[in-house]
């Protein structure tokens, strides 16, 4: 009877813990539908109907028709407008959370439909709306609510620019118009609008919104639209409800998803301009990983992509559950926003002196890596955002950028939280910080040169793969150097020897070190105690590799404030020296395309330091590169020629391929304009490609570039 008794306590958890799972899932519905101000991010509230999901899964007689895995999440609570019933259902969409769930969907979608054209779009983070227009009039505005009534919001509906108060028809270039149809949508706040406002809002001294998502929920559901007129709001439509005619028009546009979007737009409604076809799982995934890849580049937020079967007669075959169409679904990207405690705020120092506050945070996954500090860039920023030590913050990581804290969760406070306080001294050498210029949002250390942290900032920043590649020379061993007293500034890098290193114990073997079986084999001996180490030996051979590197990258790693790889490429091009860059006057430099003014100054500052003109001087003596060396034997093929590469290329790396260009006597631009010659595009092109089309730019991919750098004119454009 153990078993039974096993089934039982199994049975007796799983209530239990549905039924927490239930109250817990409909107190955050009504924090984020109802109040605007969740207090959970979106991928934790994500994980708790997944979990809910699962439970139901194992156990179907806990599965209520209320459940939230049945129904939409809306309100829960009296708000104050007034209940509008939809004449159709607005449903919401069943989630993936990966390309193996899509697939699983496709698979599903398959048997019953076939191999079907979908459309991507977008999926925006916003709120649901209904338009509902009466022989072409805008009559009404309605939330989704919970799928089958929405509030009205009509008097504020009507303040948003991008609404038409009446619809195109045939006779304005439109498209024939029903006598009722109801028209869905997001309405959203662009990222810039939002930015702007909550910039605003601190200057009146008021707390910011968390994000453009609970703002534009907010905004739309004022009582007083004279509020919501004054929020840059703004709209795009994607779908269909109710739709009656008087006499059905034969337009074949709306037989299918993407001839509704062109419907939509010859109506005079704004529609997604990132739409697109696809067929098969390869064109899936690599749309969808090219949405994901350009979603900080949209004007709106986005936190996934919409699949819709394209035929609407296979839609309605398909059908639909109690809470979504079986024909579409949401495909959700890695969260890249998640809530953690900001428990304390550090300050560090970097290379160019700045000094940057840094969140310390309860540690938490965000984006596939788990993260722990944060930047908060200036004090300007901490107050700007209003975060406060021991807040619950929004935290965000997008793609490979340092993470990020958005602002604090103000619903969440407790008032236990404090305010914190950007010291005034360096947190290196203690000396006291100072504003560059007046207005300077940042505070500076001005002991440059002695000062620790950022000496060994210089140095691993010299090492780094954008300067000039010297591996072992990290951010470990520039502190090593710097506290041994080993270097005193960078002048010395490429004096040092081994007796420099011996000095440093993390160079230098503290007994004979043990060889493997296939060493020993190979004939090498252990050497003493006190002698440096493999890594000891590396990072000298390092620096004398580094010693040949091309006179850009020196010019990088001199860490000359404002100077980048780009003007690094642009000085060293024009001018041919470092010898001809330090004697160059300002306005000459300025002159220089790539360079302009302020980059010109910055370099002409740097100069008249004496310790600075010690370092070139000290690398120049060592043998490092100061000229440019142009190899005869590489045939000047793109001469003449300004070309930008986007996007992956299988044979070239970001440099390689910049390198290959100027070294045939090409210009490497990072920016597509009127004057570009070509456009080399890889995988993930993003937007230089489209650019480059609109424009009329020649495009080219992987396999024509290096043709063309063999001499090779290109036949034929991608297409």
């Amino acid at each position: 009877m153990a078993y039974v008794n096993d089934a039982i306590a199994d049975a007796t958890v799983a209530r239990v813990r549905h039924a927490e799972l239930v109250q817990e899932i409909e107190e955050h519905r009504a924090r984020y539908y109802g109040d605007d101000a969740p207090i959970l991010s979106d991928a934790e509230y994500d994980a708790l109907e997944r979990e809910l999901r699962a439970l139901e899964e194992r156990h179907p007689e806990l599965v209520e028709p209320d459940s939230p895995t049945q129904t939409v999440g809306s309100a829960g609570v009296e708000t104050g407008f007034t209940s509008v019933r939809h004449r159709e259902r607005m449903m919401s969409l069943d989630n993936a959370f990966s390309l193996d769930d899509v697939e699983a969907w496709l698979a599903r979608v398959g048997k019953e439909a076939g191999d079907q054209q979908l459309v991507c779009e977008p999926k925006i983070d916003g709120l649901s709306l209904s338009l509902t227009y009466e022989d072409g009039t805008l009559v009404r505005g309605v939330t989704r609510g919970d799928g089958t009534t929405g509030e009205d919001v009509t008097a504020n509906v009507l303040t948003i620019a991008g609404i038409p108060r009446a619809l195109r028809g045939p006779d304005d270039g439109g498209a024939a118009i029903p006598s009722v149809v109801e028209i869905r949508g997001e309405v959203y706040m662009p990222v810039r609008e939002f930015d702007r406002l909550n910039e605003r809002l601190l200057a009146e001294g008021k707390p910011p919104y968390a994000n453009p998502r609970n703002t534009a929920a907010g905004s739309l559901r004022q009582k007083n639209p004279e509020v919501t007129a004054e929020r840059p709001l703004a709209l795009t439509t994607y779908a269909l409800g109710a739709l009656e005619w008087q006499e059905t028009p034969p337009d074949p546009r709306f037989k299918t998803q993407h001839g509704i979007y062109e419907v939509l737009e010859a109506w005079g409604l704004p529609i997604s301009e990132h739409v697109r076809a696809v067929r098969g799982a390869e064109a899936i995934a690599a749309t969808l990983t090219d949405l994901e890849n350009r979603r900080h580049r949209l004007v709106h937020e986005i936190d996934g992509a919409v699949l819709k079967v394209d035929d609407r007669a296979v839609q309605a075959e398909l059908g639909s559950t109690s809470r979504a169409p079986r024909w579409a679904l949401a495909y959700k990207f890695p969260p890249e926003e998640v809530h953690t405690t900001l428990e304390d705020i550090g300050v560090d120092v970097g290379r160019t002196g700045r000094v940057t506050p840094y969140g310390i945070m309860t540690p938490v996954k965000v984006a596939g890596s788990t993260v722990t500090y944060a930047t908060l860039h200036n004090a300007h920023e901490v107050k700007r955002k209003g975060v406060m030590l021991g807040d619950t913050v929004v935290l965000r990581k997008a793609g490979d950028v340092i993470p990020e804290i958005v602002g604090p969760v103000v619903a969440a406070r407790t008032g236990k939280e404090r305010e914190w306080t950007m010291p005034t001294t360096c947190p290196s050498c203690g000396t006291e910080l100072y504003e560059q210029k007046e207005g300077d949002k940042d505070l500076r250390c001005p002991n440059a040169r002695a000062c620790p942290g950022q000496l060994a900032d210089r140095i691993a920043f010299i090492g780094s793969r954008g300067a000039l590649d010297i591996e072992v020379l990290g951010e470990k061993a520039a502190v090593a150097l710097v506290e041994t007293g080993v270097l005193a500034t960078e002048a010395g890098l490429f004096d040092l020897t081994e007796d420099d290193l011996t000095r440093i114990p993390m160079f230098t073997l503290k007994v004979d070190e043990n060889l493997s079986k296939a060493q020993r084999e190979a004939g090498e001996t252990p050497r003493e105690a006190g002698a440096i180490t493999r890594n000891g030996s590396k990072l000298l051979d390092e620096l004398a590799k580094a010693r040949t590197q091309p006179l850009w990258r020196v010019v990088v790693s001199l860490s000359i404030r404002h100077v980048g790889p780009t003007a690094s490429r642009a000085l060293a091009t024009e001018l041919g020296s470092m010898d001809a860059i330090r004697a160059a006057s300002a306005e000459e430099l300025a002159a220089v395309e790539g360079v302009g003014p302020v980059i010109a100054e910055s370099v002409r500052e740097w100069f008249e330091v004496d310790w600075h003109r010690e370092i070139v001087e000290r690398w120049s003596a060592a043998g490092v590169r100061m000229a440019e060396e142009k190899d005869e034997s590489i045939a000047q093929t793109l001469e003449g020629l300004t070309i930008v590469a986007t996007g992956t290329l299988e044979g070239f790396s970001r440099d390689g391929i910049k390198e290959a260009i100027i070294s045939r006597g090409g210009k490497a631009a990072s920016s597509v304009s009127k004057k570009t010659d070509y456009v080399v595009v890889g995988a993930n092109a993003g937007s230089k490609a489209a650019k480059a089309e609109d424009l009329g730019v020649p495009v080219l991919n992987e396999q024509q570039f290096v043709a063309l750098c063999e001499g090779i004119a290109p036949q034929d454009s991608v297409e």
